[in-house]
């Protein structure tokens, strides 16, 4: 799967409308194999976004879970800190 799709369910804020499309839109690229879509394909790339981050919304606010959300900040730096061990130099 595209690595940039992040985990939008049971985080504290939850999801933001922003980050719903960019998943969307990142899946989408990746199906659709095209960064940017070409003019005749423009309008049927945009309607899946859409479609998709519909999609999302609706499965995000439906699923349910007794585990604590998570914080955004530990996560962020637990990614933060794989990175810097994927991309250490000198290994």
């Amino acid at each position: 799967m595209c690595r940039n799709i992040k985990t939008l369910f049971n985080f504290e804020p939850p999801a933001t409308e922003v980050e719903i499309r960019d998943a969307s839109l990142q899946f989408v690229r990746k199906l659709s194999g095209f960064n940017v879509p070409s003019k005749a394909n423009e309008a049927a790339f945009e309607r899946a976004v859409e479609q998709v981050a519909e999609s999302a919304r609706q499965l995000i606010q439906s699923l349910v879970t007794s585990a604590e959300p998570k914080s955004r900040e530990v996560e962020a730096a637990r990614a933060r800190e794989r990175a810097r061990h994927r991309f250490a130099t000198g290994r």
